[in-house]
C-alpha cells in the first residue's frame, strides 16, 4: 500500500458522491417533463434514474496492481439504471398528454425523496473530505518528524 493510498481512495469516494448528487439534481429538475422519450410512438415521461456503486474489486489482479502502486481500491459509480416505480396519474384534462380519460402520466420521480438522496450523498462527500483531510495532516506531521 502507497503513502498515498489513503487520498486515492478518497478521491474515488468524493467522485462517485458527486455523480450521485448530480443525478439526483437531475431527477429534480426533471420532476414535471411528461416528455422525455418516444416509445411506439408515444411519449414517456421522464424516468428517475438510480445510481448504483460498488467497491473496487479485490480479486488477485486488482491486488497485484494496488502492490504495484497502480490501484488503491475505493469505489466507483457500477451502474446508473432506471427507477422501475410505476409513473403516477394526474388528472389534468386540458394537457396535451392527457389519455383519453383525461389522465396524464407524471415522472416517477419524488423531489423528497431525492433531497434525502441529495443529503446523504452530501454527508458522504463530507466524510470522504475529512478522511482526506485527516491523512494529509498524517503525512505532514510524517514529513515533520524527519526534520
Amino acid at each position: 500500500m502507497g503513502m498515498f493510498s489513503g487520498l486515492d481512495i478518497s478521491a474515488s469516494g468524493l467522485t462517485a458522491q458527486r455523480f450521485r448528487m448530480d443525478v439526483a439534481s437531475a431527477n429534480i429538475a426533471n420532476a414535471d417533463t411528461t416528455r422525455e422519450r418516444r416509445v411506439n410512438g408515444q411519449w414517456q415521461p421522464y424516468t428517475r434514474k438510480v445510481v448504483n456503486l460498488k467497491t473496487v474489486d479485490r480479486s488477485f489482479d486488482s491486488m497485484l496492481h494496488q502492490a504495484l502502486g497502480s490501484s488503491a481500491g475505493g469505489t466507483e459509480v457500477a451502474s446508473v439504471t432506471e427507477d422501475p416505480a410505476p409513473y403516477p396519474m394526474k388528472y389534468d384534462p386540458s394537457s396535451p398528454d392527457a389519455n383519453a380519460n383525461g389522465y396524464v402520466r407524471e415522472p416517477n420521480v419524488d423531489p423528497l425523496k431525492e433531497m434525502v438522496d441529495m443529503m446523504e450523498a452530501n454527508r458522504s462527500y463530507e466524510a470522504n473530505v475529512t478522511a482526506m483531510n485527516g491523512e494529509k495532516n498524517m503525512l505532514t506531521s510524517a514529513l515533520q518528524i524527519g526534520r
